[in-house]
């Protein structure tokens, strides 16, 4: 379901692995980059599922932002892979898409949760 974001983040960092393991077959750069984009990517989900679990409301808005900020992150990796030519951009558009969508949600629920004041 597309609107449950901790099962989202949990696909795109599935998606992010599959990537990755195709990335880490290439020695140099591929491989390097592959590791940053494995640790963003995954961190997404793995900061969203420990919100779930979160003690306060404060609680769950640091753990949404460091989200989001691993998001923000893993657009630039995916970017620069694109840009560099590591892969071809038309691989990588729609994981581009859906890192920007999942961007856009946690800065919207960041947003909401903060208040008119923030």
């Amino acid at each position: 379901m597309k609107s449950d974001i901790p099962a989202r983040t949990f696909e795109f960092a599935r998606r992010v692995v599959l990537l990755c393991r195709v990335l880490d077959g290439s020695p140099g750069v591929p491989r390097t980059v592959a590791s940053q984009l494995l640790r963003s990517g995954t961190s997404i989900g793995a900061n969203v599922e420990e919100a779930q679990a979160s003690q306060s409301e404060a609680d769950f808005i640091s753990k949404y932002s460091i989200a989001c900020k691993e998001a923000r992150e893993t657009h630039y990796w995916l970017r620069l892979i694109a840009a560099t030519e590591i892969l071809p951009e038309h691989r990588l558009s729609d994981l581009k898409s859906e890192c920007s969508e999942l961007i856009a949600i946690l800065t919207t629920i960041i947003k909401k949760l903060r208040g008119p004041s923030a």
